[in-house]
């Protein structure tokens, strides 16, 4: 319509996929997929257009591995394989070509194999050619001599005897059949018989010893290739499986789509490898996403350790929040306390291991947020050894930045235990992304629920941490 003003289409920048790799000490990199993003929404990367392969493991995918949004270096995406188990948490895995920050690349690219020297490569059909090196063998065999007539062969006919070949003795000279054994004699056909001996043993008139078989002369061995190449440029055609593997592309439990996965012993257990020795960092595959910016934050002097004790205190708080909320739930003890002896009763201290806290810049604006993680178990009291949630251990994350006031606002706090895992997952802290490509990070974590382990991304708001992917609960 005229003077009808249309909406203004927002230009699309095209998929962005979140991967994992897994950089192994001894140098050999491998891909997981984990989320691929269009039109600002992201979905399963193992799944999404998986025919036969997902999108996000097509070969020639290059992917920039980032930590703490750092470039680290490049990872090229060879081979795609498919987990054999059938409930595998990571069900494909890409392999291919690691390159680190500031190393070289391969000066020259993989190319096919030259052809050999005298195939014509044109659009001509191939001719066949023999070795020049080997010598020719002759031309023309020669002619069979013909056969010497008997004294006394009359009207007889002829016999068929064989050529003598070159440098048999002749006929004539060849040794008379010793008494008593058959000769061959001509039928009215022409073929040869047994030859009846004659009186006295000694074979009857007309008939001839024949010849001894001659072998046929040595030719010359045929070469493998009669194209003209040498060793080197000759290509070998073999069955079966290759010597040797090809680099990256055999992974326990993994085959190629469309083989028959390799058969594992049972009694023989699949090697584990100690999760220290891999090193699991975040990884974006995006064509006309932003440049990668740093999202590690430097602190001040003395100003971590600070920040370090008020994180701690705050677990602390959120740790006992959490035990009462349990208590109250628990069945009633046999022997209830009276108000005076639970009143009495001092809460205990809660003992920590294993305590991370790492801070981000996530919002580019120089203000730190921190990400606590840490593992606890409170003490029995003296005299209840055995009681029920003695011996459980606790997971805690804590997320908070401190406000203007320097004081921490929580973002999210998640205590659980192994019997909880359905209400509050087990996080587990990666590293900071840039998932959506705005220039600002978000959080990775690895979490275990009861469902079993994924992958879910957190946006960090002013107020709370708002989920954008979650692989065990896609929305």
């Amino acid at each position: 319509m005229p003077g009808e003003r249309k909406p203004s289409r927002k230009k699309d920048a095209g998929p962005r996929a979140l991967a994992l790799l897994r950089l192994s000490a001894n140098g050999k990199a491998s891909l997981v997929p984990i989320a691929i993003l269009i039109n600002g929404k992201c979905w399963d990367a193992a799944a999404y257009k998986a025919a036969p392969v997902p999108m996000a493991l097509e070969p020639g995918t290059v992917y920039e591995a980032e930590q703490a949004g750092s470039s680290l270096g490049l990872f090229t995406v060879g081979t795609a394989l498919h987990s054999n188990a059938a409930n595998s948490q990571t069900p494909w895995i890409g392999t291919g070509g690691w390159l680190p920050a500031g190393a070289e690349g391969p000066k020259k690219p993989l190319k096919a194999e030259n052809a050999p020297v005298g195939i014509d490569t044109g659009d001509q059909p191939p001719r066949l050619t023999r070795n020049p090196q080997q010598e020719a063998p002759p031309s023309a065999a020669p002619a069979p001599a013909p056969p010497s007539p008997s004294a006394n062969s009359g009207d007889e006919p002829p016999r068929l005897t064989k050529p003598a070949a070159a440098g048999a003795p002749p006929a004539s000279t060849a040794p008379a059949a010793s008494p008593g054994s058959p000769s061959p004699q001509s039928d009215s056909k022409g073929t040869t018989g047994p030859n009846p001996p004659g009186p006295g043993g000694q074979p009857s008139q007309g008939s001839s010893a024949p010849p001894p078989e001659a072998k046929p002369p040595d030719r010359p061995q045929a070469p493998e290739s009669d194209s003209g190449a040498g060793e080197a440029d000759r290509p070998r055609l073999r069955r079966g499986k290759p010597t040797e593997p090809l680099p990256g592309d055999e992974i326990p439990g993994y085959s190629k789509p469309g083989t028959a996965p390799s058969a594992i012993p049972a009694k023989t257990p699949a090697p584990k490898v100690a999760s220290e020795n891999v090193q699991l960092i975040p990884a974006i595959s995006d064509a006309g996403g932003p440049e990668p910016r740093s999202f590690a934050y430097e602190w001040l002097k003395d100003e971590e350790e600070e920040r370090r004790q008020q994180m701690m205190a705050l677990a602390k708080e959120q740790l006992r929040v959490y035990l009462a909320a349990q208590a109250k739930a628990r069945i009633a003890a046999a022997k209830p306390q009276t108000p005076r002896q639970a009143a009495s009763m001092k809460p205990l201290e809660p003992v920590f291991e294993n305590v991370r806290m790492v801070a981000f810049d996530l919002w580019t604006n120089n203000q730190p947020v921190m990400i606590l993680s840490a593992e606890a178990h409170v003490p029995p009291p003296a005299g209840s050894e055995g009681t029920i949630g003695s011996d459980l251990q606790y997971s805690i994350v804590l997320v908070a930045y401190p406000d203007i006031y320097n004081n921490l606002h929580k973002l999210y706090a998640g205590v659980t235990d192994e019997y909880h895992l359905d209400v509050t997952p087990r996080l587990e802290l990666i590293d900071a992304v840039d998932v959506d490509g705005d220039g600002r990070g978000e959080l990775l974590f690895r979490e275990t629920s009861d469902a079993g382990s994924g992958w879910v991304v957190y946006r960090a708001t002013a107020d709370t941490l708002w989920k954008m992917f979650d692989s065990l609960n896609p929305q």
